[in-house]
């Protein structure tokens, strides 16, 4: 019987086919699902902020780019998916809210966005898809048996990457 495998706010898990997975309220959030096209297993991790560098308390890797990503692949490399093959698909990074001045609050969205971008980089993570940026709110559920990523956003038509 197939499963849905619920993603908390700066936590990632593991999926198993014929399993999907999934994770609400990315705002400035970034959900990041890696998988591959041959592997029983794929990961999505919620990611809350760019770089743990940046904070003093920074004991949820998962929250930042920087580290749950990296934790995330260490997870599936246990699971014997070779690093080397994962690609990634990539939903979030709204700018929720406009502030004046030239602060970065309102930027963390795409501050998000390109962290994950250049982490994916660092472990030479292909990303095949992407729907970010924008100004609302998003949903994403992945099927490891298809490899699609909906996206669901209120007010909006759903859409499949």
């Amino acid at each position: 019987m197939e499963e849905v495998i619920k993603v908390g706010i700066a936590d990632y898990k593991l999926c198993r086919k014929p399993n999907k997975i999934t994770t609400i309220g990315l705002g400035s959030c970034v959900g990041v699902v890696l998988y591959n096209f041959t592997d029983e297993y794929c990961g999505m991790v919620h990611i809350m902020l760019p770089s743990s560098k940046e904070i003093v308390n920074n004991s949820k890797r998962a929250k930042f780019a920087d580290t749950g990503i990296e934790d995330l692949i260490i997870e599936l490399e246990k699971k014997g998916v070779k690093q080397s093959s994962l690609c990634a698909k990539i939903a979030g990074g709204a700018t929720m809210f406009q502030f004046g001045g030239n602060g970065t609050i309102g930027s963390v969205g795409k501050r998000n966005v390109d962290a994950v971008k250049e982490t994916l980089s660092k472990f030479n993570i292909r990303l095949v898809a992407e729907d970010t940026g924008a100004d609302y709110g998003r949903t994403i559920i992945f099927d490891l048996v298809t490899k699609e990523l909906k996206i669901r956003s209120a007010g909006k038509k759903e859409i499949i990457i």
